[in-house]
C-alpha cells in the first residue's frame, strides 16, 4: 500500500491575518487548524472521522467561523442522513448550525459577511439547527454555475479572493496525466486556469483539474500551480504545490504535507521558510471549548421543538390535500 503525506487546503480570512488549514490522511481523518498568519503559529481545532470537502467551505472575513461540508457516511443515521452542512467556530468542528443534506450534490456555502451566508444547494437541505446569530443570505445569487461539486463553491471563492479565471484547456490536462498513466484515456478530462498577481509583473498561475481517473494520491479535484512573467515569458512549474496563496508580500504554498513561505525577488523564490510539517498529527480527541452541558440540552430543545413543527405541517399538508380531493369529488 502506498503511503502519501497529509493533504493540505488553507482558507484564507479576508479582513483577518487568521487562516484554517484542513489536513487529510489517512482518507477519513481530517484535522482543522488555526493558522495566525502573522506569528505563524498553529492551534489544533478538531480531528473529523470522515471526509470534508475542503473545496466547498469557507472562513467568515474575521476569521471567526467556519462554514463546511461533511460526510460521515452512516447513511442510515436518522439523526445527520450521512451529509451536512455545518457553521461552528473556527478553528473546531463543533456545530453552532446544522443543515442536512442526505448526499454529496452541492452542499457547504460562502460566508457574504461576518454573519451571513450562502448555503449551496440545488435541493434543498433540511435544517437539523440554527442558531439565530447566523442568517442566510437570500439576496446573494451566484453570478456563475460550475456545476454541483467541489467547483460549484470553490471557483466562486477563488474569484471573490483576487484570483481571475482565465481559460479551461483539455489538452493541458491530458498532456499532464498521460506523463503518469499513459494507458489510461482521459477524454474527458479539464483545467481551469486561474491566475493573481504578485508584484513586477509577476502571476501565481492555479491549475485546477477536474478528472474522474484521477492520478495516485489525487482526488477528483487538484491543484497545482506555476510563477509566470508574461512580459519576459519566464515561468516556473510546481506540479507538487497544491495549494498556493500570495499573503501580502509573500508566497504561501502546501506541498508534501508541509506549509512553507518565501519572497519572490527578482524572478527567484528567496527565504524559503518550512511553516509546519503536518505529517506527524495522529488523531486525538478535542472537545470545542463552547461544547457544554448547557448548550447540549438547548440544542436537544431546540430540535425537539423544530422536529415538532416539522410534523405539524406535515399534518396540515396532509388535511389540505384530503380536503382537496373531497371537493374533487364533489
Amino acid at each position: 500500500m502506498d503511503n502519501f503525506p497529509a493533504r493540505l487546503h488553507v482558507l484564507f480570512a479576508s479582513n483577518s491575518p487568521l487562516a484554517v488549514v484542513f489536513r487529510r490522511g489517512p482518507s477519513k481523518r481530517v484535522a482543522s487548524l488555526l493558522w495566525n498568519r502573522r506569528t505563524d503559529e498553529f492551534q489544533l481545532g478538531q480531528w473529523f472521522k470522515g471526509k470534508i470537502y475542503a473545496r466547498r467551505s469557507d472562513l467568515s472575513p474575521d476569521g471567526q467561523h467556519l462554514i463546511y461540508f461533511a460526510l460521515g457516511g452512516k447513511w442510515d443515521s436518522r439523526r445527520l442522513g450521512g451529509s451536512w452542512t455545518a457553521i461552528s467556530e473556527a478553528p473546531y468542528l463543533t456545530a453552532h448550525s446544522v443543515y442536512l443534506k442526505g448526499d454529496t450534490y452541492n452542499g457547504g456555502g460562502l460566508w457574504t459577511s461576518n454573519t451571513t451566508f450562502w448555503l449551496n444547494e440545488l435541493y434543498p437541505h433540511s435544517v437539523l439547527r440554527e442558531a439565530p446569530r447566523f442568517k442566510r443570505d437570500t439576496s446573494f445569487s451566484p453570478p456563475r454555475i460550475f456545476g454541483n461539486e467541489d467547483l460549484s463553491v470553490y471557483y466562486l471563492r477563488l474569484q471573490r479572493d483576487g484570483w481571475k479565471f482565465v481559460a479551461t484547456s483539455r489538452a493541458r490536462l491530458r498532456e499532464r496525466i498521460s506523463i503518469a498513466e499513459p494507458e489510461k484515456s482521459y477524454s474527458r478530462a479539464s483545467v481551469d486556469i486561474f491566475e493573481k498577481p504578485i508584484s513586477n509583473g509577476w502571476m501565481l498561475r492555479k491549475l485546477a483539474y477536474s478528472e474522474i481517473n484521477r492520478l495516485p494520491g489525487k482526488g477528483c479535484y487538484w491543484d497545482e500551480h506555476e510563477l509566470v512573467h508574461p512580459e519576459s515569458g519566464k515561468s516556473y512549474s510546481f506540479p507538487d504545490w497544491e495549494w498556493a496563496e500570495v499573503d501580502g508580500k509573500r508566497l504561501v504554498w502546501a506541498t508534501g504535507g508541509c506549509l512553507f513561505s518565501g519572497i519572490l525577488s527578482s524572478g527567484e523564490l528567496e527565504e524559503v521558510t518550512e511553516l509546519y510539517n503536518f505529517n506527524s498529527m495522529t488523531f486525538e480527541k478535542v472537545k470545542a471549548p463552547y461544547d457544554n452541558i448547557r448548550t447540549r440540552i438547548l440544542w436537544q430543545e431546540w430540535e425537539q421543538d423544530h422536529q415538532k413543527k416539522i410534523q405539524k405541517n406535515r399534518r396540515k399538508r396532509k388535511k389540505t390535500k384530503k380536503n382537496w380531493r373531497k371537493l374533487e369529488k364533489t
